[in-house]
């Protein structure tokens, strides 16, 4: 279907209406890496009750009095060690994501991007689509396993957004794709490359997710499932002599006990036992952002040579290469069907 402006009275405000649209969302960025940009970032991030699931009246004096005062200096430093000519890599990435998405589309889907916490936010894109025709709405965050704290609060961010508007589009969501074969695939292919290309030959290869608190599982989250099936999956694909994969958790936070293994702890337990090769691979971002860029690249580095290890290696995230955009056009291609 075309889409196109309706021939109304001539008294009628013009309207837009029967294009077909998709949004990618990820994760959020600040705007710049000073103290200032990261303090309103992580003010909106940590305020979110799906990521810290604390009663407000006891979180908000710690975030506001101790929190917001220490961590966004420490936090801009770290933003600036990985930022480029193009700002935020995490912003750059999902726009080039977007973009790449677009012309594989062709004319009949726009295709846009918008971020769960800072700029552009998911109602400010989702009412640019509308305002440019779009009736009709992919909503798509990049989250391969499914979390209260990721996919859920993308989810919550845009039904907040439709109910301001009088004319809502028809909205569906892409399902998580932990075990999607499209993106077993597609990370195999890409890490099997990347490794090949390593001028030394890993003995452990770590799959690094995101961490979350110990007790999200406990409470019925299936994001620790998620991951393991995801590692299980990609191991197998992944199988190469002499080469043992190990799945961790990193990005810990606060003084709750989170799933484990921990990344930085096995980083340092493995250089200690006599680990001299070893490459980290992140399945779980999208993307490459500051947890993989200065997490994995720069700390992580430190950990595992500080600890007697010699040649590491972090294997770059799907972004914007073939074998990720291949994968997105063809789960999106799915999700649409019916609409194009």
């Amino acid at each position: 279907m075309t889409w196109q402006t309706q021939q109304l009275p001539g008294d009628h405000p013009p309207v837009k209406s029967g294009r077909i649209g998709v949004l990618l969302v990820n994760l959020g960025t600040p705007d710049a890496p000073t103290p200032r940009a990261v303090k309103r970032y992580l003010a909106e991030f940590l305020s979110d009750r799906r990521v810290v699931e604390i009663p407000p009246i006891a979180w908000q004096p710690i975030l506001r009095g101790i929190i917001l005062n220490v961590r966004p200096k420490k936090s801009a430093h770290a933003y600036a060690q990985v930022w480029g000519e193009d700002g935020s890599p995490l912003a750059a990435i999902t726009k080039a994501q977007a973009e790449g998405l677009a012309r594989r589309l062709g004319d009949a889907v726009h295709v846009d991007w918008a971020m769960r916490y800072g700029t552009p936010s998911i109602p400010e894109r989702l009412q640019a689509m509308l305002d440019a025709g779009c009736d009709r709405i992919l909503f798509a965050p990049l989250y391969p396993q499914y979390s209260g704290a990721t996919t859920a609060t993308a989810f919550d961010k845009a039904a907040d957004a439709l109910k301001a508007m009088r004319w809502q589009p028809a909205l569906r969501t892409l399902p998580p794709y932990h075990d999607d074969p499209l993106y077993i695939d597609a990370l195999a292919a890409d890490l099997s490359g990347q490794l090949d290309a390593l001028d030394f030959v890993p003995e452990v290869l770590l799959l690094s997710f995101h961490g979350m608190p110990q007790r999200t599982l406990e409470l019925g989250d299936p994001y620790h499932c998620h991951c393991r099936k995801t590692a299980r999956l990609l191991g197998e694909k992944l199988a190469r002599d002499g080469l043992r994969i190990e799945t961790t958790f990193q990005s810990r936070f606060g003084p709750a006990k989170w799933l484990e293994p921990a990344t930085d702890a096995t980083l340092e337990a493995e250089g200690a036992k006599g680990t001299k090769r070893l490459a980290i691979a992140a399945p779980g971002f999208s993307a490459d952002c500051l947890e993989t860029l200065e997490e994995l690249v720069i700390q992580g580095r430190e950990q595992f040579v500080g600890a007697g290890g010699e040649a590491f290696a972090v294997l770059e995230c799907l972004n914007a290469r073939e074998p990720g955009m291949t994968m997105l056009e063809a789960m999106v291609r799915r999700e649409l069907s019916g609409w194009i």
